[in-house]
């Protein structure tokens, strides 16, 4: 045989031995798994149809799911008895008097209490605490520049601090004229001690609630005016806003105890700061004296900073720090820093700037109502009105009309 005829029949027969290898595999991938390793397979055209077919085989039937049975909904809910769990707290705030009346020395006609708490803010399931959060409405000795909504309610008496303070009492309700001396602002016009102490002795002719009496923020300006004020003022126990760690305090209390007032210790967030400021207070004044401000930051602009300094203060006075142990203030006014309260945006997504400001006022004093604050500086009368009803529903009782709380943006404006 030829040797072209021997290649011929051994490549026919290597090709039968190779279909034969082959379909053995395919009967093999039925019954079992292969797995191949360090292989290389190198063809022009490659037909995986019966590999395919025979993993299409393994496949596991899919298994169908029986749907489960419709339980009926449930027609009332299942009665259960709560009772608020009642903590003991073992420490109490200290009762501040702002104001004097006749038979004190003073000429008010009523006096305010701040503090006396025994039990966090309404919790009224653990106790009564005695007297209700007080309001207080601003008033400056000079014109500043103010949001359109506020504006609009005092343009009429915008240059006479006397007769802005009656406005607050006699038409919208303010218990307490919180009186901010800005114009002694060095930067401003500088007033001088006994100018400014003028003014005061003119708003407490003009009304006869307490008054609180702020400065500009300047420690040395504000030392000087602040002891001819107390001397002026002396035997209407007013409330003077405020002494900080970076003025001479000392001479601030010692002026405040001489004359009779008391004093706000404000410190910027810091409850270490409020008790060391507090510990360097009570050298000269008694603790009676003294309500502390821990700062009021706006809705959106670290109100919860605020509220969670606040709340902490109030619980660790409550469990016993002493030094702690005060009224609270808030300079709630603060809300009108956040610009969206007075910008003009659009009305579309933010509502109108009549109700907005507003709006964003007792937001803020709300949050902070619940923290624990016990003084109130407030700026726009309607903030003022509705922070005081919710003070007398959450104080007094009485019927919840759940209707109108729930729509109180249509129904009180």
């Amino acid at each position: 045989m030829s040797g072209e005829k021997r290649g011929s029949k051994t490549r026919r027969g290597l090709e039968a031995i190779i279909a034969d290898a082959l379909n053995q595999l395919f009967k093999n991938l039925e019954d079992a798994e292969i797995e191949l390793e360090g292989v290389e397979i190198e063809a022009d055209e490659l037909e995986l149809e019966p590999i395919m077919q025979a993993i299409v085989s393994q496949m596991p039937k899919p298994v169908e799911v029986a749907k489960p049975a419709v339980k009926p909904l449930p027609e009332r809910l299942l009665e259960a008895e709560f009772t608020p769990p009642v903590a003991e707290y073992p420490g109490s705030i200290v009762e501040v008097k702002i104001g004097a009346t006749k038979s004190e020395g003073g000429t008010r006609s009523k006096t305010v209490v701040l503090g006396g708490e025994t039990v966090p803010a309404f919790y009224t399931f653990e106790g009564l605490n005695p007297n209700p959060p007080v309001v207080s409405l601003d008033v400056f000795d000079t014109r500043i520049p103010l949001a359109r909504a506020v504006r609009m309610e005092v343009k009429d008496v915008l240059d006479d601090p006397a007769e802005w303070a009656k406005k607050a009492v006699h038409k919208f309700g303010a218990e307490v004229v919180n009186l901010h001396l800005v114009s002694i602002d060095p930067l401003l016009k500088d007033t001088p001690p006994s100018e400014a102490a003028k003014t005061v002795e003119n708003v407490l002719q003009a009304v006869d609630v307490p008054i609180c009496v702020g400065g500009c923020g300047d420690p040395l300006k504000d030392l000087k005016v602040f002891e001819k004020v107390c001397e002026v003022a002396e035997g209407e126990r007013i409330l003077i806003n405020s002494v900080t760690l970076d003025m001479d305090f000392k001479k601030v209390a010692e002026a405040v105890k001489r004359y009779g007032h008391a004093v706000i210790a404000f410190t910027s967030m810091s409850m270490d700061d409020a008790r060391e400021l507090n510990r360097k207070l009570y050298e000269v004044l008694p603790k009676e004296d003294i309500v502390i401000d821990t700062t009021t930051a706006a809705l959106g602009y670290g109100l919860d900073y605020a509220f969670t300094i606040m709340e902490r203060t109030r619980l660790a006075a409550l469990m016993g720090d002493t030094e702690l142990q005060h009224p609270i203030s808030s300079g709630t006014t603060n809300a009108w820093a956040a610009r969206e309260a007075w910008m003009k945006l659009d009305e579309s997504k933010w509502g109108p700037r009549e109700l907005r400001g507003p709006i964003w006022e007792v937001v803020t004093a709300l949050t902070l109502l619940l923290a624990g604050v016990d003084y109130f500086m407030m700026m726009h009368p309607l903030a003022v009105k509705t922070v005081k009803q919710v003070i007398d529903r959450f104080t007094t009782g009485g019927v919840f009309d759940s209707e109108k709380y729930l729509n109180w943006v249509s129904s009180a404006f």
